[in-house]
Order: structure tokens, then sequence, then C-alpha cells
């Protein structure tokens, strides 16, 4: 996701710098993991005092270093918020459930006002750049921040579930069969799609996981 092209970023974010009133926000803290690899462990709410920021900005990080670029904006005393969402994951023969930032490469910066020192941001190890549009920092609506938390779920984004059966048109994301349309013939236990593809005039069977499908008309 890159945030300063994509239009529905441009809902949430306040292009014009213009103050908003400070909700509070109640901080919720993401499991314990090591801090030199877990974005959720750095992740917790922290900074140089307890009031809730009134102004988010977003800073994109280097590639996976999430965790790296909060641990050092909270040592300068930044408030940071990293949204996480499960994952699966094969290891060791198992599928396992883990964290992974909803927004892979960018961290949410408070600020109690834009009076605060946010220059800093900038040169901070991990960080890459802050999202601007021209010469404005892109502001994030302090409630686009409350929803995403009042979506939790120890510590993970809930995500409406997408639920597929045989005879859906699908659309696939990414591989080999980018953007190509095929119809669903089965779901198996683990919720992965068989697909039958028409490619070159031949019946083509592919397997994917849901997440790498859309369905026709969304």
């Amino acid at each position: 996701m890159d945030w300063s092209t994509t239009r529905s970023d441009r809902d949430h974010i306040d292009q014009r710098g213009a103050q908003r009133p400070c909700d509070h926000i109640e901080p919720k803290g993401l499991p314990r993991a090591p801090a030199a690899t877990s974005a959720q462990t750095a992740n917790k709410s922290g900074g140089a005092n307890d009031d809730e920021p009134c102004t988010w900005l977003v800073a994109q990080t280097h590639t996976h270093k999430e965790a790296v670029a909060i641990l050092n904006l909270k040592r300068q005393g930044y408030r940071t918020y990293c949204p996480m969402i499960q994952r699966a994951r094969r290891h060791a023969r198992r599928i396992e459930q883990v964290l992974r930032p909803l927004f892979p490469g960018y961290v949410f910066v408070g600020l109690n006002s834009l009076d605060a020192q946010w220059q800093p941001i900038r040169s901070t190890i991990g960080v890459r750049r802050l999202v601007q549009f021209g010469d404005q920092l892109g502001l994030l609506d302090p409630d686009f921040i409350r929803a995403l938390r009042a979506r939790e779920k120890d510590g993970a984004i809930a995500l409406p579930e997408r639920r597929f059966s045989a005879g859906d048109k699908v659309r696939l994301i990414g591989g080999p069969f980018d953007g190509l349309v095929g119809t669903i013939l089965s779901v198996d236990a683990r919720n992965r799609l068989n697909v039958l593809m028409d490619i070159l005039r031949q019946n083509v069977r592919v397997r994917v996981e849901p997440g790498r499908a859309l369905a026709v008309g969304v």
C-alpha cells in the first residue's frame, strides 16, 4: 500500500494541516515478542507524557523495519501505533497464526500538536520519510486511529471474514495468474480455493489462499 498515492487514504488524511479536537484514545498493548524482530512489542504506547495525541503523522519505514523505527521513535519520546493483523504461516509442517502489520512499511506517529518538534522523525533510524502531499504533512484523523483500536482483539485488528463457495467467480491477485478470472471448484479444510482457469483455451486448475482471490464485482 502506498500512502502517498492511493485515493482512499485521502478520505482519512487531513491534507490541510488544520488542528482537530483531541479525542481520548485508550491505548492497547500488543503481545510481547523479541524486540529485535517484532513490531508488536515496540508498538506499545509510550512517550514523553500520558496525554493522548491530537495529531497523527504517517511515517514510511524501510523494508521490514517497523519495529526498529518504533523503538527509536519511542526513545525520542514519540508515541507510535502500528496496527497488526493475524496471518497464517506454514512452519515445521504446521500452520500457525502470526501477527503482521496491517499497513506494511508504515507507522503512525502521534503528536500533541503540530507545534511539537516533528522534524527529528525524518532522521530516525528505521524511518524512510514522512508522508506528505506537496509541502503539507499528511495528517490522520484521530477517529481513524480510534476506529482501528476499537477493532483490536488480542492485539490484532479483526478483519471481515471473506467466505467463498463452489461456483463463485474470483479474480486472482498476485503470482503468475494475477488479474485472471476463474471459477471456484471447491474449498478445502484450510479454506484454500481450488480454482478452474481458462488459459489459452485449456482448463487449468490452481490452488490459492483465500487472501489471493477477490470476488468478481467487488
